[in-house]
């Protein structure tokens, strides 16, 4: 009888134990999935801060660029020059800025679009020191980079970006 209920004993345990474990794994499993979440949600966040310092970064010295550019009428030597000090003050600019440590998923490609804005302002500045500039390649350039920050955003589930639109206009 006492090995009987010491057989017993041991089945109701091993049983309350089993449950318990699988309990905890539930907790672990969703905890798992909370903290993903938790770091989109970061990722969000910290690609949206980013995104706004790339975009303050350019429009703080881009005005004579993109004033040269939106001109309806044809522009001065001296916008030209100013236009080309602007770009090259963007790419600059452009140097200084890293990713942050948080975005390390995204952060080879946000280098590379950074990368491809950076040479965008650098032929940029180039190209207007000539006598007849053409920004055409400059400007692709710079639709690349633009694609691939939208792309990132897509990523993380927000919506596309332009950086055109934010600094172009």
């Amino acid at each position: 009888m006492k090995k009987l209920w010491f057989i017993f004993s041991v089945l109701i345990l091993s049983i309350g134990l089993t449950a318990c474990a699988d309990k905890g794994e539930n907790k672990e499993t969703a905890g798992a999935s909370e903290d993903t979440a938790d770091s989109k949600t970061d990722a969000k966040k910290e690609l949206m801060k980013f995104y706004v310092s790339i975009t303050q970064s350019i429009n703080e010295v881009d005005g004579d660029l993109n004033a040269y550019e939106l001109s309806e009428t044809e522009p001065t030597a001296e916008m030209k020059t100013k236009a080309s000090e602007s770009a090259t003050a963007v790419a600059e600019n452009l140097k200084k800025i890293e990713v942050p440590a948080n975005l390390k998923d995204q952060k080879a490609d946000l280098e590379a679009a950074i990368k491809d804005l950076q040479a965008s302002y650098e032929t940029k500045a180039e190209e207007l020191k000539k006598d007849a500039p053409s920004l055409d390649a400059a400007n692709e350039t710079f639709m690349k980079a633009d694609e691939k920050i939208g792309s990132l955003f897509e990523s993380v589930d927000l919506m596309k970006s332009s950086i055109n639109a934010e600094v172009n206009s």
